[in-house]
């Protein structure tokens, strides 16, 4: 059982709660492993990278994912010679052949530019990804044309009909596209009459457009960093935020007759969208308010609601805390507490909610420089598992109907009729999302975990299977704290083999208890707990 903490404050007390076994329950949607999130096609052809997400499938079950880098050169797909145009697919065949035997769907993001297929050379990241326009939006149709009649000759049009088709990413961020609001609208258009063209029951999708903002820098054709408002004030919460070129996006299909099957975007909850974005624009890189999500997904449900493509699903195809690829936070236990809290809390509202991503191996700022450098990743490039890769992996223990729930604690049963109960504490006193701690600067989290009282929960669990045995897993800053027992290792750029055993070891074996109801079938649980800890409970 979790021991109360002397030194803390004196704990918050819930009140004693009583819960049925056997009541009828909610059927909750699992949204949260529908889609998981990777870094580029290219280094998914690595067999580490493969082991990596075939045990992270295993684990949490995700079902599609996304990544970058699909059509870039690396990748082989397209050379022109003269004007005659050459496609290879064999690269893209080996990773999808490799994803679909995991049991893992791509969901495809058409992106980036092939270079024989460019309007210019400016590129992005240090795998530098071209994020020009095409040079012509014909032979751009035709590609996507192809290689969508290749994917069904090779898979079936059963099994391609259960995919889906995202046209670019980000193209409201110059880093991501080097055009305007009206080309990325051509290029979406292109994009849905060439692949409907050949199957109308196929599934695309736009604008993937990047976290929301609250004032008018994305109204224009390009972005207007002198409309920020997010430097001019301190309450972030005070602002009204919007998704980005969303109802733009929606009126312009509309307008042309554009079938829109799912509307994406990415909701990361802070004032700046992509890695060095605060340079020269005044912005502080802050992070919002913890409920920033469910607001924003409110926004974007009442936007669908109100236009013609209300049946459209809605897919947020990256998600975390920040959306830098060094942010220390993500290495942390709040990380995986706030994954839990904002997936239940958003539940409903989204068909996807995919977080960016599952490993370290990730290549936007080059790799990695040491084993814990605040990486997106749920494992680091090693493959030892963070406190996130626990939250994902106990969000998919969840049963499939819901008998009870409130801030906190949520009660499910699966369809073998077992129990599967979640525990997390983000205290109440915390009303901000997980602040960014940038890499190198592990203070900002440190100092954020130290916040918040412990938590009483006292609850009574009837009608279960006289005798009936419950394994109780704890994720805490002693039971699965990865970057601790690196840190006492002296925080090593490159580890022994020892110590990536030692830390593997610490990722995987969370501190377990046994628990057991008695001859009446009834379970009583008295749990304390700390701030920033989880606990799961599954009926064996």
């Amino acid at each position: 059982m979790i021991r109360k903490d002397q030194n803390r404050k004196k704990a918050s007390t819930m009140e004693t709660i009583r819960v049925n076994a056997k009541e009828n329950g909610k059927k909750i949607k699992k949204y949260w492993n529908t889609c998981i999130g990777a870094g580029r096609a290219g280094e998914g052809l690595r067999a580490v990278w493969q082991k990596q997400l075939q045990m992270t499938v295993r684990d949490c079950g995700f079902r599609y994912i996304r990544f970058h880098g699909l059509l870039c050169d690396e990748m082989g797909v397209y050379r022109k010679e003269g004007e005659k145009e050459f496609y290879n697919f064999a690269y893209i065949d080996m990773l999808f052949d490799a994803l679909l035997g995991m049991k893992i769907r791509p969901f495809v993001e058409f992106g980036f530019m092939p270079e024989a297929m460019a309007s210019g050379d400016g590129t992005q990241f240090w795998w530098r990804a071209n994020v020009t326009p095409p040079v012509d939006y014909e032979a751009w149709g035709r590609l996507l044309a192809d290689l969508v009649r290749h994917w069904i000759e090779r898979y079936g049009l059963e099994e391609v009909e259960q995919w889906y088709f995202e046209i670019w990413n980000e193209a409201d961020l110059h880093a991501f596209w080097y055009g305007t609001k009206s080309q990325y609208f051509r290029l979406y258009q292109t994009s849905v009459n060439a692949i409907k063209g050949i199957c109308e029951r196929l599934r695309v999708g736009g604008p993937a457009t990047s976290n929301f903002v609250p004032d008018s820098r994305f109204d224009g054709e390009v972005e207007d960093v002198s409309a920020h408002k997010t430097n001019q004030v301190e309450n972030l919460q005070s602002l009204e935020w919007k998704g980005t070129w969303i109802e733009d996006f929606l009126r312009f299909c509309e307008t042309e007759h554009l079938s829109v099957d799912f509307v994406s975007t990415h909701p990361y909850p802070t004032d700046f969208a992509v890695d060095n974005q605060r340079e020269g624009t005044g912005l502080k890189g802050r992070s919002r308010y913890v409920n920033a999500l469910q607001d924003d997904l409110t926004w974007l449900r009442n936007t669908l609601d109100a236009s013609v493509y209300k049946d459209a699903e809605i897919h947020l195809t990256e998600w975390s805390s920040s959306p830098t690829s060094r942010d220390c936070s993500h290495d942390s236990l709040a990380e995986a507490v706030y994954i839990i809290k904002c997936n239940l809390d958003s539940e409903g509202l989204a068909d996807s909610l995919s977080y960016w991503v599952f490993t370290d191996i990730f290549e936007e700022q080059g790799p990695g420089p040491e084993p814990f450098h605040g990486g997106f990743g749920l494992l680091n490039m090693q493959g030892i598992k963070k406190p996130a890769y626990h939250a994902y992996r106990f969000l998919n223990q969840l049963g499939e109907e819901v008998i009870w729930k409130t801030e906190g604690a949520i009660i499910t049963k699966n369809q073998q009729g077992k129990l599967r109960a979640l525990f997390y504490h983000y205290p109440k006193e915390v009303a901000e999302s997980v602040p960014i701690s940038a890499y190198p600067d592990r203070r900002t989290i440190e100092e954020f975990q130290k916040q918040g009282e412990t938590a009483e929960l006292s609850m009574c669990i009837t009608k279960l299977a006289a005798s009936s045995s419950f394994r109780m897993e704890i994720l805490d800053q002693e039971s699965g704290n990865v970057v601790k027992l690196w840190e006492s290792f002296g925080c090593p750029s490159n580890l022994t083999r020892e110590q990536e055993t030692a830390l593997k070891t610490c990722g995987e074996n969370l501190k377990e208890e046994m628990l057991e109801a008695d001859e009446t079938g009834i379970l009583n649980l008295d749990l304390t707990l700390k701030p920033w800890s989880v606990v799961l409970i599954s009926e064996q």
